[in-house]
């Protein structure tokens, strides 16, 4: 296994500074964030590292050499947008963009692109796959002709009370996930683990990691501690708001000790990539590298 990190967390660094500092920070892989040129719609979100709307061969080549320089390798190509929200304009914009960073991910020869599957809100689990069904099979397909996997993180999106409820990302169960992979049997389409997700659904990880290994093409590393005090008062109804709050790796209620051990008997062997959405560690750059290097410094006893 290595350890990366994903640079949605440092949106002033050029893809150069974030790559410096995460070699001399001891980190062997970079998760590259792909928005478009846009301003924000939520945190950590909107972080343009590579502009792949202009990236063509040669600059693909320029990264490559850059960053083989600093010894790193490509984790992924991270986006997450909608691609099943209501507004069919919206829909269309960000699956266009989606191709985008499949087809950079060829370029940049980085075997996955991590994304969401999306999710109407206003919609039930059967109606929400029955569009899934219509929408996901030619993005796969594209992908699958590019030589790229899809990682689907398998975050639900319930983050603010404009997510809820129901989120905005419909890949979130292992029910969820079988029923996706029915109806898209493609070799090139699984996840990108986030066991904090797991956590606040109160699912099994390491059963997860056991049951879908063959599926697991990436990993996020992020913590979840569920406040207890907020549970009381907002009962698990709330889907988490209210008592969800996301925690750098060992800050958290995560048994990583755990989690590796089941990646270990899985035969995981790519990459683990701190995801950085801890409060307490924001602000200032400063601030948010210190929680980097706490995250690395617990996970880097079960890199091997």
């Amino acid at each position: 296994m290595k350890l990366g990190f994903f640079t949605a967390a440092l949106p002033g660094n050029t893809l150069e500074q974030a790559a410096q500092w995460g070699a001399e920070s001891g980190f062997q892989a970079i998760e590259i964030a792909c928005w478009p040129l846009e301003k924000a719609t939520r945190r950590y979100a909107g972080v343009t590292h590579i502009d792949v709307s202009t990236l063509d061969r040669p600059q693909a080549k320029e990264i490559r050499k850059m960053l083989d320089g600093y010894g790193l390798t490509i984790s992924a190509l991270g986006y997450y947008p909608n691609p099943l929200h209501p507004d069919a304009d919206h829909r269309e914009t960000v699956i266009g963009h989606l191709k985008k960073v499949i087809k950079a991910a060829e370029m940049l020869e980085v075997p996955v692109v991590g994304t969401f599957v999306g999710k109407d809100k206003s919609k039930t689990v059967p109606q929400n796959l029955e569009e899934y069904a219509r929408v996901w099979p030619p993005i796969v397909k594209f992908a699958k002709e590019h030589g790229v996997k899809i990682g689907i993180e398998n975050c639900p999106m319930i983050f603010s009370y404009d997510e809820w409820p129901g989120g905005n990302n419909l890949a979130s169960t292992p029910a969820i996930w079988r029923k996706m992979w029915e109806i898209i049997p493609e070799d090139n389409f699984g996840l990108n683990l986030d066991p904090s997700h797991l956590i606040l659904q109160m699912i099994d990880y390491e059963r997860v990691v056991r049951e879908f290994a063959s599926k697991i093409f990436h990993v996020h590393a992020k913590d979840l501690h569920i406040d207890r005090e907020g549970l009381y008062n907002h009962g698990v109804f709330a889907q988490g708001m209210g008592w969800q709050v996301p925690r750098l790796p060992g800050l958290g209620d995560m048994d990583w000790q755990k989690f590796f051990a089941a990646l270990t008997a899985a035969r995981y062997d790519y990459v683990v990539s701190i995801e950085h959405e801890d409060r307490v560690f924001e602000g200032d750059e400063d601030l948010v590298k210190r929680g980097f290097y706490l995250a690395r410094d617990v996970l880097k006893t079960y890199i091997h």
